[in-house]
């Protein structure tokens, strides 16, 4: 029998899952039209709910009001944060990673797979999986004997797809749904009031030896920060290698844990996420909120 705190954090994701389809569609407005700086009227008009109820759905979902979401959501907002960043992972590797700027972050630890394991196409390894609510839509979670190995996002009917995705990341693992046995890990992953430091979300990292130097750098990230491919290129000290962090960086299978989202173009531009520019921009907003 589930307690009445387990009850509750259900009950939070699934508003929150609810949440996101309206938040969807007024993103998709405020992208069309973010250099008019739309009003909330106009906003509400796109997503089909009153300005009161936008107003109150977007701080319930993300702690902020429309207008600072808006905000979060802008090319001057991201050139900003990445001026006053500049090298981000510069300063995280030298103020170390416990500072105020992880205040909010997921405290995770990682282990890797072996290069003959990732090789083998992850054969005999049994694979674990469940779809829960997020804050973001559909999240599939996937949990190997060593923790969590995937973690991707859909929309309504688009569940099997995503599922046929990470199947093909290691095809010959052996995969079993279980989602009862993952939703722990679901709320562990997007309830912020279970990021803790004294007990890190375990996860396993499957992928060739440079992507997983890539997704170690990417965890290095703050929340609220964000970075370029060339800077994490050049703290690999590859600096002519931008275009194969990218494509490390798109490959990334534990969507927001390992916070691939955070990377953006050089320009200031968010560019392309494998969940989907719209998710993308979610995730930063709602993580803007999270950290203000």
């Amino acid at each position: 029998m589930l307690s009445p705190d387990r009850v509750h954090d259900i009950a939070s994701l699934v508003t929150a899952a609810d949440d996101y389809d309206v938040v969807r569609r007024a993103i998709a407005h405020i992208r069309g039209n973010w250099r008019q700086q739309p009003d909330i009227d106009t906003i509400a008009e796109a997503a089909k709910v009153t300005p009161t109820e936008l107003h109150h759905l977007f701080r319930r979902w993300a702690g902020l009001t429309p207008k600072a979401f808006l905000q979060a959501l802008t090319l001057d907002y991201a050139r900003g944060l990445l001026r006053d960043s500049a090298s981000v992972l510069e300063a995280t590797y030298e103020v170390g990673l416990s500072g105020p700027g992880r205040l909010h972050d997921l405290f995770v630890t990682h282990e890797s797979m072996s290069p003959g394991e990732w090789k083998s196409g992850a054969e005999g390894l049994e694979m674990r999986y469940g779809f829960h609510a997020s804050p973001f839509g559909q999240a599939l979670v996937i949990a190997a004997p060593r923790g969590l190995a995937g973690v991707a996002l859909a929309d309504p009917g688009g569940e099997q797809e995503a599922l046929a995705d990470m199947m093909r990341r290691w095809p010959k693992a052996t995969y079993v749904e279980d989602t009862q046995g993952t939703a722990p890990l679901a709320a562990r992953i997007f309830d912020p009031n279970l990021w803790r430091a004294d007990q890190p979300l375990r996860v396993v990292l499957i992928g060739t030896d440079f992507e997983v130097r890539v997704w170690e750098t990417l965890l290095k990230i703050p929340m609220g920060r964000f970075t370029t491919y060339s800077d994490i290129a050049c703290k690999l000290e590859s600096p002519k290698a931008a275009r194969a962090v990218g494509a490390a960086v798109g490959k990334n299978p534990i969507s927001f844990v390992v916070p691939c989202h955070r990377v953006i173009g050089k320009s200031g531009e968010l560019t392309g996420y494998h969940w989907g520019l719209t998710r993308k921009r979610a995730m930063l907003g709602w993580e803007a909120g999270q950290v203000s």
